[in-house]
């Protein structure tokens, strides 16, 4: 006799909800001490992306300052090490916390609204903080592929992703002290070899610590061999890493032409120079640092001619601001501003020479700017014209 069997009723399909979801490492106790670091991070990284950004800027209410000669090293270096940290902390973080995205909202209208408000706005916040994280990285391995302006975006969204962080402690902050006050220590058992909140946060400090001793070295220079990722070892032509080729940049018949010669002006008068005639003026050697807005930086011996020696030539008065010209004529940085504080400084070149050798190619030869405390955009190469702006 055969018998036909009911089939099974399946439960019914229902979303997902927060306690779906659960695991005894989240909550506020790991979640705040891990966003209390990111914070620390994000912080600091702003803090230096608005020097870098002011260095930048040519028209300055406060003329950004010529000493220490390091200063921008350490603040962008500082910049890119916190953004690098960030990204381990970050990732933990959203870990942490992203089952808050299915808990059921409140019915009541006025719960709902402030419910609604707090999520967007933390929305908001991860969204920013993702894309600075992002873009960042990007920057560092000069990989672009987007069709803005790096900078300005990522100073934009810089204001974007603080002010939103700001409001979202305001916010948290009864719940930041609450976690603060719990200690780290599990109250459940954990089952033996399993991990629990203290390994949780010592995992995520070695990672982060892991994250920044592998691109350290960019800024660092005795990192260098345990910094496997960082993208600007010191490796390069006479020992210093080039973000842009002469190839590149266009230039190589016009530097390497017999025919070169800068020009200074300042109103009226001009005067023309070869490189041998410059060659021929009192040579200066300095020991600065060239810093880039991706965080490498490197230590250099630089030798040339005073650019305030050669403003003397065309009686151009203390204190004058320098429009510089390179022979590139493609690209961002093919025209530069120097301030008057800078042109004026003695340890501002127009460097001839390397670590003793005549300037590679690459490095900007015949002839480029080198000034103390200046990002390493604005130490134009390739300089082909010198002129008093005011």
């Amino acid at each position: 006799m055969s018998t036909t069997e009911r089939p099974r009723s399946r439960p019914p399909l229902r979303p997902p909800t927060e306690s779906d979801f659960s695991h005894r490492l989240r909550g506020a106790v790991v979640t705040a001490r891990v966003g209390t670091w990111l914070g620390v991070c994000f912080l600091i990284a702003f803090v230096t992306g608005l020097i870098s950004h002011y260095a930048q800027e040519p028209n300055q209410p406060i003329p950004f300052p010529t000493s220490p000669a390091w200063g921008y090293r350490v603040t962008q270096g500082l910049h890119i090490i916190t953004g690098t940290a960030a990204v381990p902390l970050l990732l933990v973080k959203l870990w942490s916390v992203y089952p808050k995205l299915f808990a059921v909202p409140p019915k009541r209208a006025r719960e709902l609204a402030i419910e609604v408000a707090e999520r967007a706005s933390i929305a908001v916040l991860v969204a920013a903080a993702i894309f600075q994280l992002v873009s960042g990285l990007q920057n560092i391995a000069h990989w672009y592929t987007w069709p803005f302006s790096f900078r300005s975006v990522h100073y934009a969204v810089g204001w974007l992703v603080t002010g939103a962080l700001l409001l979202h402690i305001a916010v948290k902050l009864p719940v930041i002290r609450g976690a603060y006050a719990t200690p780290v220590r599990d109250d459940e058992p954990a089952s033996p070899g399993s991990l629990d909140r203290r390994g949780l946060l010592r995992a995520t400090w070695a990672a982060t610590a892991v994250a920044v001793l592998a691109t350290a070295g960019t800024t660092v220079p005795w990192l260098r061999r345990v910094s496997v990722l960082g993208v600007r070892s010191g490796d390069g032509p006479q020992g210093l890493p080039v973000n842009r080729s002469a190839r590149a940049a266009g230039v190589t018949s016009r530097a390497t032409s017999g025919r070169y010669t800068l020009e200074v002006v300042a109103g009226d008068r001009t005067v023309s120079l070869t490189r041998d005639d410059l060659l021929a003026m009192t040579q200066r050697t300095e020991s600065l640092p060239i810093a880039c807005v991706e965080g490498w930086s490197a230590s250099a011996v630089w030798t040339g001619v005073r650019v305030r020696d050669l403003l003397d030539l065309v009686d151009a008065p203390r204190n004058s601001d320098v429009r510089v010209v390179s022979l590139q004529q493609r690209g961002a940085f093919g025209i530069t501003h120097l301030p008057g504080n800078f042109a004026d400084d003695d340890r501002t070149l127009l460097a001839l020479a390397l670590h003793g050798e005549p300037l590679a190619l690459d490095h900007g030869y015949p002839a480029r700017l080198i000034a103390p405390n200046r990002p390493g955009v604005l130490q134009t190469k390739w300089v082909t014209r010198l002129e008093v702006t005011a």
